[in-house]
Order: structure tokens, then sequence, then C-alpha cells
């Protein structure tokens, strides 16, 4: 796929655009079409309901846009003389639908619709065809011409209020206006285009004959002889930029490590190269907004050094916050973008605090009803802004965001809006790649569900299953591990840290529900020696296990590693539970810490390091086994251990307040009596929020340790692990909440189904070239059929049967 990448594969064809291409007669003669390969298109994409372009919404029906598209697809073929059938077809579309689909929308036309539909319209009745069926069509199509009439009252050809200007849909002017060559020409650029749109630019060159004009659409179709896309030419940077995108989200990244790498490299020393960022509205695209902040997304998550003021230049510019806000239908993508990039915050990067304008700008969208504002927000897209608004990055775990990607793929990735359609980059019309994504997912499936059985028979054998209290989360711990990443060949990690997360889970709940102070002193002197021999019941099952863990772990690690960490793991779990023992005695003894001596105890007992540093030692590069003591610890070990015990205390206050435990969120209430319950929780998530910007920026950044990349992007999987389970409510106490997401990532193969491609619906001389070509092979197509249609001598009548049936049958032949 990438041996001869054609950037323009990517991004979708425009039937609006495509369709006002093939109108151009040919110069040298008249009676002919300039760019056949486009009337072909035409001929060959009509959908099966008769429309042309457009998308379908939520009801799977398809939305306004469809309308001028269409119009200007059949106007193409009237004008040529052909394709009588697609017109009829489209015909019967437009009278079934139009109706419909303009009263639900009266009140609230998107401005390029209010343009582009009358003038299509007055073209299609000029060429001939009869387009309104009734009285009622004829009522409501009075109300659209209204409102264009006004927009040509009120604006100015050229001007910096309204994205993209007037005069960029110079092929849907009324034919009463009359097109001034001269200012036509003033606003042409370099490369002969009208505001690179080829349908404006092509209906400049019908009028003007402008040569700079013609140049650009022959430029135009040998780029894209398919079909031409509705902005042209398109910034390649974008579309590689967009491709590495979507790679990653459908999970693919580890077989396109290369690409990757060149592509973004490529990228970066384009940034680096930028003086300065335009701030003018004249120079504002939502396409440069989108690339910009897609590229400061994917440059960050690789280790790129770069700043917000890559993207976010123009957030403190009111006037330009203004003009996204009275264009947003054409902004909307890219301030997904930009809030999308807002994940990526490091502390002290306060221009990014900005992303409250994208968040709110989306939020609006997706408030807007149809009588508010109609089709503004792009179809299908709006369960993306709604997925990503409601559950923020670090709560989704990646296993499954692939999955989520991988049956939206026939959505594509939106970008913005056209005149006549929407604007699509996506490499997902590649079907082996889609196929790929959902192999690799379900060969994910098959490791991970062997890996839980194995981690569910150990559970079992060693009774901790079956213990007879606290919590049972052998399938959650490890669904939490496997679903954080992606890469099957990290097995040995995820069992290391699945089993030690059961373990834990077993002995806090021991230490703090059923073992006595005295039980729970015995059990952890027993660990501090290292020796169980004076212990029995409940207390004599954990030390059993963790012995047997932890000689596990350091007999694997010194067959492949050739260094013994035993006694690194031992202190590792000896200040784990020395942790657990204090807090029990705090909870026995009512005594109160003061916050530093609760957190430098807490950080500790919620044993992030414990599950995180001992897997460490089986990536590739390892942990050096120095960094397994406790004064060796890298600040993103401890900034995992604060994070993990905020997002503790934030929701099991209420639960460890019932109990007689203490938590951050009590002290600082206990503190300020005075403060609402409400105020001490935003008082921990501030201190959480630095925190997690903090973590993060260690993990992206490599100036900043030392620690090998697969050891810091594990640390923040276990982060990613702990807001997902503690992000809206507490999901790891509770028995059900879990169980649909886990059922869709070990379990349910991904609900994706390669769209069907269209039939060819080619003239009728061809079906009979077909014929003649392949005579020899009528016979097996006779019997396909189940129809004896064909004869040694071939009737008339029966060649006529024949291209019927292979016009529903046409992959056959």
């Amino acid at each position: 796929m990438l041996s001869n990448f054609d950037p323009y594969s990517f991004v979708s064809t425009s039937a609006y655009d495509t369709a006002w291409l093939a109108m151009i007669p040919n110069p040298k003669q008249k009676n002919r079409p300039l760019f056949r390969s486009c009337l072909d298109w035409i001929l060959n994409n009509q959908k099966e309901l008769g429309f042309w372009g457009g998308e379908c919404g939520s009801d799977g029906l398809p939305t306004i846009d469809s309308l001028p598209a269409t119009l200007a697809c059949m106007v193409a073929l009237k004008k040529w003389d052909i394709g009588d059938a697609n017109i009829k077809k489209g015909l019967a579309f437009v009278h079934e639908h139009t109706d419909r689909l303009l009263k639900e929308k009266l009140q609230s036309l998107p401005r390029r619709f209010t343009i582009v539909f009358p003038g299509m319209v007055e073209l299609a009745q000029a060429t001939g065809l009869d387009v309104v069926a009734d009285s009622n069509m004829k009522e409501v199509l009075s109300d659209v011409f209204s409102k264009r009439q006004q927009i040509f009252e009120t604006e100015e050809f050229t001007d910096e209020h309204h994205y993209p200007p007037l005069l960029s849909f110079l092929e849907a002017f009324p034919y009463t206006c009359d097109i001034n060559g001269e200012l036509t020409a003033k606003y042409l650029s370099e490369d002969g285009s009208l505001f690179q749109s080829p349908s404006a630019t092509a209906r400049a060159y019908m009028v003007t004959g402008e040569r700079k004009c013609m140049e650009y659409l022959l430029s135009c179709v040998r780029k894209c002889p398919r079909g031409v896309p509705p902005i042209f030419p398109m910034d390649e940077e974008l579309i590689k930029l967009s491709f590495v995108d979507q790679i990653q989200r459908l999970g693919l990244a580890e077989y396109f490590k290369e690409e990757i790498d060149e592509i973004l490299s490529e990228v970066y020393r384009t940034c680096k190269k930028k003086r300065s960022y335009e701030r003018t509205i004249s120079n504002l695209k939502p396409a440069k907004i989108y690339k910009d902040s897609l590229a400061f997304r994917l440059l960050r998550m690789h280790g790129y050094r770069i700043t917000p003021w890559s993207f976010c230049w123009f957030v403190h510019h009111e006037d330009m916050l203004a003009h996204i806000e009275n264009n947003s239908e054409y902004f909307t993508s890219a301030m997904f973008n930009v809030y999308r990039a807002t994940d990526l915050m490091f502390s002290g990067e306060y221009e990014l605090k900005e992303e409250g304008f994208a968040r709110k700008l989306l939020e609006k969208k997706l408030k807007m009803t149809s009588e508010e504002d109609g089709v503004v927000l792009i179809p299908n897209f709006q369960e993306v802004v709604e997925h990503e608004l409601s559950l923020p990055w670090l709560a989704r775990m990646d296993h499954l965001d692939h999955r989520g990607w991988i049956e939206a793929a026939n959505k594509g990735d939106a970008l913005w809006v056209a005149k006549a359609s929407f604007y699509r980059l996506s490499c997902l019309t590649n079907d082996k790649l889609i196929k790929l994504a959902v192999e690799n997912y379900k060969f994910r499936q098959s490791i991970y569900q062997n890996e839980l059985e194995e981690v569910k028979r150990w559970s079992k054998e060693w009774g901790l299953a079956d213990i007879g209290f606290g919590r049972e989360k052998t399938t959650y711990c490890y669904f939490a591990v496997a679903a954080s990443s992606s890469l099957p060949h990290d097995s040995p990690v995820r069992l290391i840290v699945a089993k030690s997360a059961i373990l834990i889970t077993v002995a806090d709940d021991f230490f703090d529900e059923k073992g006595s102070l005295q039980e729970l002193q015995t059990l952890t002197h027993a660990v501090q020696r290292w020796d169980g021999k004076d212990l029995s019941g409940y207390g004599k099952i954990i030390f059993d296990v963790l012995h047997d863990l932890v000689s596990d772990i350091a007999n694997k690690h010194y067959r492949h590693q050739g260094s013994d960490i035993t006694e690194n793991l031992r202190d590792i779990w000896r200040e784990t539970f020395a942790s657990w023992l204090v807090e029990s005695t705090w909870s026995n003894t009512g005594y109160v810490p003061c916050v530093r001596e609760y957190l430098d105890t807490g950080m500790t007992s919620i044993a992030t390091h414990t599950m995180v540093l001992s897997a460490s030692c089986f990536l590739n590069p390892k942990l050096p086994n120095h960094k397994l003591k406790r004064s060796e610890y890298e600040p993103i070990t401890k900034l995992l251990m604060a994070t993990a015990r905020l997002l503790n205390d934030i929701q099991s206050f209420q639960k460890e307040q019932i109990v007689g435990k203490t938590n951050l969120v009590l002290l600082h209430q206990k503190e300020y009596p005075e403060a609402k319950i409400e105020d001490s929780i935003a008082y921990v998530k501030d201190i959480l929020d630095e925190k997690k910007r903090d973590l993060l920026e260690h993990t992206l950044t490599d100036s900043l340790s030392d620690l090998p990349k697969p050891c810091k992007l594990l640390h923040l999987s276990c982060l990613k692990v702990f807001q997902m389970f503690f992000n809206a409510s507490n999901h790891f106490d509770s028995n059900t909440d879990l169980l649909h997401d886990i059922k869709k990532a070990i379990y349910a193969p991904p609900e994706y189904h390669v769209p069907k491609q269209p039939l060819p619906s080619l003239p009728e001389k061809k079906y009979v070239k077909v014929l003649n070509t392949t005579f020899q092979g009528v016979r097996s197509t006779r019997k396909f059929l189940g129809r004896n249609i064909f004869t040694s001598r071939a009737s008339k009548v029966g060649c006529e049967k024949a291209i019927v049936l292979l016009k529903f049958k046409a992959c056959t032949v």
C-alpha cells in the first residue's frame, strides 16, 4: 500500500465537483466532454437510492447535501445525452426526497447549501430536467431561493466575515448574475484555480476560457483520474498525517513503524522551518488549524520537542475566535482536533487551557436540534465527538479504542464541509487495511483469551478466587492490563501485572476488612523476614502466593537476563505490606495523619510501583536493576504512585469514611470544616491534574529521564487503567460496570463488514463489447445465471436479455 504512496487515493471524491468537470466540452470537439473519466465516474457511482455524493445520517437516509450533487450529476449526463436510466433514477430520488429533506431543515439551512442548491435547480431546469415535482416542492424551493437572494444582497463577493467567500461559489451564481471576467481573474491563484475549488474553476473556465484555469483542471484530473476532490491541490503532508493518525487508531502502528517515523520526521523538519504563524483571518483555514493540531498531537506522542503555539496561536485573538464561531460548520472538525491536542498538555503550558473554547463549540453543536441549526455537525461524526467529550483520553483503553475505530471505519475521518459534500481524508477505503485491522484485533483476542484462562487457573489453584472475603477481581485485573496495551508479544508483562494486581486486591482487602491488627502485624513481619513458617489461615495463603510469584518472576529474569533480582522484588513488596499495616494501625487507633504523612504512605499502599517495576524488567529495553530500589525510583514512578492514590481517593472517600479509613478528600475537609465536600474534591482534583500533566511530560519527553521508552509507556498505561477504574465512579468495586467492555475486548469479534463496492453501470455499448470479446466464456456464464439465454448463434433477443442480466451480474463477466 505504501510502496507507491498516492495521497489522493485517501481523499474522498466530490460528486459535485466531478460533475462540473464532466460538463466541460472539449475545445476541439465541442460535442464531446473534455474529461471523459469524470463522466464515467458519474455513470459508475450512483447510489442505490438514486443519488450521488452526500452522506447518510444516523437514520441511514441521505442528507440534504445529496441534492445539489445529484442535480449536478444529472446535468452532466443530460448535457452529453447519456445515462438515461441514471437520470430517471436520479429524478425519482429528487422528486421523492426533496420536500422532506428541505422541510426538516428549512429554518436552519447551512449557508453553503443555500447558495449551491438553488443554482443547481436553475441549471437543471435550463438543461431540460423537470426537477420540480409538485406545488409543495415549488413552495419549499421558493423559500430557499429567497434565502439565497438575501445572501447575495448582504454579502460582498469576498470579505473577512464569511468563510469561504461568496466568489468561491461562482458556479452556483444565478444566471442573471453578470460574471465579471476581470473580477474572476483578480482572484485566480498562481496555480490557475479559483479558491482551490475545481467546480468554481470549471465554471470560470467555461465563461472566460482562461488558459491558466485549463492547466489547473488538467492537473487536477491527472492527479485524480477516478473523480476529483472538493479542494485541489491537497496538502499532501496533511494526508500523510491523517494516515498516521488512522493507522494508530486502528491498532496497526506496530506494522508501520518505519513509515510513521519517516512521515513524522519530515513533518517535524517542516515545523522547525516555520518562522511565524499567520494570524490574519484572510489566511485562516480549517485545514490549517486541523493540520497544526494533528501534527502537534502526533509529534508530541512520538517524543518530538514541540510547543503548543504550533497550533493554538489563534486562541488569544478575539476576532479570530469570533470568526471561527460564526463559521462553525467549517471549523467543527478542526476544533475537534484542537480539543484532542489538549490531551497532551504539560505542566505550565497555559496556552492549552484555551481548550475550553474548543470544547464549548463542540458541546454547542451537540446540543443543537434540527430546528435550531440543521446539519452543521458532520453526519455520524456526532457519536465520535460525544465519545471524546464524555470519556477523557486518559480513561480510554487503547485496545477498545482500536475496536471502536475499526467499527466506525466506514465513516472515514471527517475533516470539514465543502460546498455540496463532507470532505474526508481516509485510508479506510483500503479493504486490505481494514481486514488487517480486524484480523489483528481478533489475533490479540485469541492471545488474551488464553492468558485470561491461565490467570484464572492460577488464581483458583492458589485459592485467591474463592478466598471468601473481599473482592474477586481476577478478570477485571487481567482485562485492565490487556486492554491498556496492544502488543501481543508482551505476554510476560501482562501476566506479571495481572497476577500482582490480583494478589494486591486480596491482600489489601485482608488488611482493610478481614484481618485483626495482630494478624496483620504477624503477616507484615513475615513478609519483612520473608519467612512464613509461623503463619496460618488467610495470612499463610497470601504469603505463599507472594513467595511463589516473586520466585517465579526472579527465576524467569535470571534465565533470560542473567541477573538475580529476588531481593529487589522482595523489598518492593516489603514496603507495600508495611504501608498497609501503617494505614490499618491508623484506622484501628483513630490516628489522623497530616497530609504529607498520609501521601507518603498512601503513594506506596496503592501499589502501582509493585506491579509496574517488576513487569518492566521484561520489556525491551528493560528497566535497569538498580531502579527497583526505593532510593532509585524515577520521578515518573513517584508521579504514578501519587496520581493513582488521588484517583482512588476521589471516588472512594465515602466508602472509606464508613469503615474509618482516612483519605485526602476527608483530610482536607477536616482541615477546612467550613468547606463543602465538593470543595475538597476540587482541591484534590487540582493536585491530580497537575501531577497527571507532569507524568505525561516525563513519559513523552526523553530529556527528563533516561528510563527506557517502553518502561515509561507502561507507567502511562497503568495511569490510564486507574483513570478508567475511577473516572466518574468506582468501577473497580462494581461487579457489573465493566462486563460489557470485557466482552468486547476479549471475546466478541469486531462488528465490521467491508462495504460492498457498487456494481458498474456502464453504457449499453460496453456490455455488447463485453459479450463480443468474451463469447467463448458464455457457457459458464449461462450456468451461473441459471438461464439458457445463449445459443451457438446468439439471437438479437438473446443478447438483449444477456445485457439486462449482466447489468445485475456484471461482476461475473
